[in-house]
């Protein structure tokens, strides 16, 4: 089973986030590379899965601003089995803060 990738429900994601402590949030500057900032969520109450970062209000928030397709990487963690946790989701800034409604999820399968 480790050579596959996993779906995730997104109703499970919120609790699964919980397990992985920091990721990386991933942004587009405005000269197409990406930007990765390692931060820890916060879940935001709501309908759909959203996850909060204090992004600090820099490039990340500026990025998000223009470009709201993002992703968030949780490396391997002890529990995971060399599993990384792979979001993708649409962005919102407010204020320092970027709101990430995730819209797919899953267990990325371990290096070879």
């Amino acid at each position: 089973m480790s050579g596959v990738s996993i779906r995730v429900e997104l109703d499970a994601v919120v609790a699964e986030v919980g397990r992985w402590g920091f990721g990386y949030l991933t942004t587009v500057s405005d000269d197409g590379r990406p930007h990765l900032l390692a931060l820890t969520p916060t879940a935001v109450d709501g309908g759909s899965p959203t996850l909060r970062f204090d992004a600090g209000g820099g490039r990340a928030c500026r990025n998000a601003s223009t470009r709201p397709h993002v992703a968030v990487m949780f490396p391997p963690a002890p529990h995971s089995d060399g599993f990384s946790l792979v979001l993708d989701g649409t962005a919102t800034v407010d204020g320092s803060f970027v709101d990430v409604e995730i819209t797919s999820a899953l267990l990325h399968r371990p290096a070879p």
